[in-house]
């Protein structure tokens, strides 16, 4: 099966395309390479260095006539949004919406959207697919919004999709500068005898999931959970502070962390119910945190030259 995947060079996406080799598919890489690398993808794997909003974009879908399109581009910094929300709904926004047109004029058998935890806002409860959505920065709301464009695609064109909605996702090639994630961040500045920088008190939770059993529930979205959202998390919440004393002990750092004022934009709590995934995916995670810290520390000692 032919497969585009957007964001195919970056953390997630690269790994996804590694899975999709794996399992016999034909990945196509779409990148504009703000975030990704090229080193990430396998030679021979064909990549299209272009922006979601060139105008070439549709030339791809005419020329390669994919099957499946897996959409995990998008601008992801949540202090970015805040700070350029126009930016953000045009990349995230309407470079889906330009997707949806394309999938609908050249036949795509499914649309695949990698949404996020961000869509719901502030809860205290475990948030199940249904619980309310009420986003408290443009990033989350552009992914909500984007969800609402799926929806109505597949009522007004019956595209066919399913939303996945990621927990925070972490492992190896996820990149420490910018907005990376706060593990890739942890495990530089300890590598790097720097104090871990929590913002806020710490008592934040975050449920961790790790990346290759998020880019297997997008390969098992292919042939199941149609027209379905679905979390892909681990059901379980972590926080900042246990995170970083989890990884000072892998690391035998004995620094302790410098906090910083909490960021606006940033939740308190995430905990992700993953029972639909179960069902409808036929998805659970393989990795509990400490086995992908493991991971991830690993990937992290021998791609930086710390050891």
């Amino acid at each position: 099966m032919k497969v585009l995947v957007t964001g195919g060079a970056g953390f997630i996406g690269s790994q996804l395309v590694d899975l999709l080799l794996a399992e016999g598919h034909t990945p196509i890489v779409l990148d504009n390479f703000s975030n990704g690398r090229e080193e990430n993808v396998q030679s021979g794997v064909k990549i299209y260095r272009k922006s979601l909003l060139s105008d070439k974009i549709e030339r791809i879908f005419k020329k390669e006539q994919p099957d499946v399109v897996m959409h995990l581009a998008a601008q992801v910094s949540v202090a970015k949004s805040l700070e350029s929300p126009a930016e953000d709904a045009a990349v995230n926004v309407l470079g889906t919406v330009k997707l949806l047109e394309y999938c609908t004029k050249y036949g795509v058998k499914k649309f695949i959207f990698s949404s996020s935890s961000a869509v719901y806002g502030y809860t205290s409860e475990v948030i199940h697919e249904d619980s309310p959505t009420s986003p408290i920065s443009f990033y989350g709301t552009s992914k909500l919004v984007s969800e609402t464009y799926i929806k109505l695609f597949n009522r007004l064109n019956d595209l066919p999709y399913t939303i996945l909605r990621y927990a925070n996702v972490y492992g190896p090639r996820q990149r420490s500068d910018g907005e990376g994630g706060v593990i890739s961040i942890f495990i530089e500045q300890l590598l790097r005898n720097e104090a871990p920088v929590i913002f806020g008190d710490g008592n934040q939770t975050r449920d961790f999931v790790f990346v290759d059993d998020v880019a297997r529930a997008n390969l098992l979205a292919i042939t199941n959970a149609d027209n379905q959202i679905i979390n892909i998390g681990t059901s379980t919440q972590t926080s900042v502070n246990l995170l970083c004393t989890l990884l000072s002990n892998q690391l035998h750092s004995s620094l302790t962390p410098d906090y910083k004022p909490k960021r606006q934009g940033d939740i308190l709590n995430s905990h992700l119910s993953n029972a639909k995934a179960l069902d409808n995916l036929k998805w659970a995670p393989n990795f509990n945190l400490i086995s992908g810290l493991e991971k991830t520390v690993d990937f992290f000692k021998i791609n930086n030259n710390f050891i």
